[in-house]
C-alpha cells in the first residue's frame, strides 16, 4: 500500500507542485488549503503532513498543535519564514522538520523519503524482524538470515537491501537507489549499484540458490519482489 501524505497550504499552485512531485514517486497525496479542512482530512491517517506556516485563520503553529493531539505522524513544516525563531516555535509546537521556502524537489523529496524511512525502522523495530520465508532481516540490529545463517553484508548492501524491503510494491531507479543511499552530496556514480545489488544476489545465491528477493523492472530499476 502507498504511503499517504498530507499536504496543507492555501497557496494552490504549491500544493500542485508538491502533490505532482509526490505522485511521480507512488505516493497517495491528500490536499488542504487550510485548517479545518485538514484537521477534516486527518482521519485518513496521513503517514506525513506537510504543513505551511503562513494561513488564513488557523496558521501552521496553531494547525501543528491540534495534529499532535490527534495523530503522531511525522510533520514538516514548510515555509517562506526563514529566522531561527520561526523554525525553533514549529519544532517546539511539535513539528519534525522545517524546510525554507523556495526549496528543491529532491531535497523535499529525499526529506520524506527519510521521515517514512525512520517510522518503518520504528515500527519494524516492534517486532525486530522482517520475515520473507526462510530470509529474515533485523532492521535494528542490521544483519541479515537466512535461516539460522548469517549473511554478511555492507553497511551499502544492507541499506540497500532494507530499502527495497520496505517498499515492497515499488520500482526504484538506480539513479534513485544512489540519492537514497548515498546522500544527495555524493560524487560517485548510480552505476555503482548495479554493482552492489550484484554482490546482494551473489552472497544470498551461495546460500539458497533460488533465493532472489531483488527483481529487475527492465528499463525502470528494481524491486523486492517476494
Amino acid at each position: 500500500m502507498a504511503e499517504r501524505i498530507m499536504l496543507v497550504d492555501d497557496e494552490r499552485e504549491i500544493v500542485a507542485f508538491m502533490r505532482d512531485a509526490l505522485e511521480d514517486e507512488g505516493y497517495e497525496v491528500l490536499c488542504a488549503y487550510g485548517g479545518e479542512e485538514a484537521l477534516q482530512l486527518l482521519p485518513q491517517k496521513p503517514d506525513v503532513v506537510v504543513l505551511d506556516v503562513m494561513m488564513p485563520g488557523m496558521d501552521g503553529y496553531a494547525l501543528c498543535e491540534a495534529i499532535r493531539e490527534r495523530a503522531s505522524c511525522p510533520i514538516l513544516f514548510v515555509s517562506a519564514r526563514r529566522s531561527e525563531e520561526d523554525r525553533v516555535r514549529g519544532l517546539m509546537a511539535g513539528g519534525d522538520d522545517y524546510l525554507v521556502k523556495p526549496f528543491g524537489l529532491r531535497e523535499f523529496k529525499t526529506r520524506i523519503y527519510a521521515h517514512l524511512r525512520r517510522e518503518k525502522r520504528e515500527r519494524a523495530g516492534a517486532d525486530r524482524f522482517l520475515r520473507f520465508g526462510v530470509l529474515a532481516i533485523d532492521a535494528k540490529g542490521r544483519e541479515l538470515k537466512i535461516g539460522d545463517q548469517d549473511v554478511p553484508m555492507t553497511a551499502r548492501e544492507f541499506d540497500i537491501l532494507l530499502l527495497l524491503a520496505l517498499h515492497p510494491s515499488q520500482v526504484f531507479a538506480r539513479e534513485d537507489i544512489y540519492e537514497r543511499i548515498w546522500g544527495l552530496e555524493a560524487d560517485g556514480d548510480s552505476a555503482t549499484v548495479t554493482e552492489h545489488i550484484k554482490k546482494i544476489r551473489a552472497k544470498l545465491a551461495a546460500i539458497d540458490p533460488e533465493l532472489n528477493p531483488i527483481g529487475t523492472v527492465w528499463g525502470v530499476g528494481y524491486k523486492w519482489q517476494i
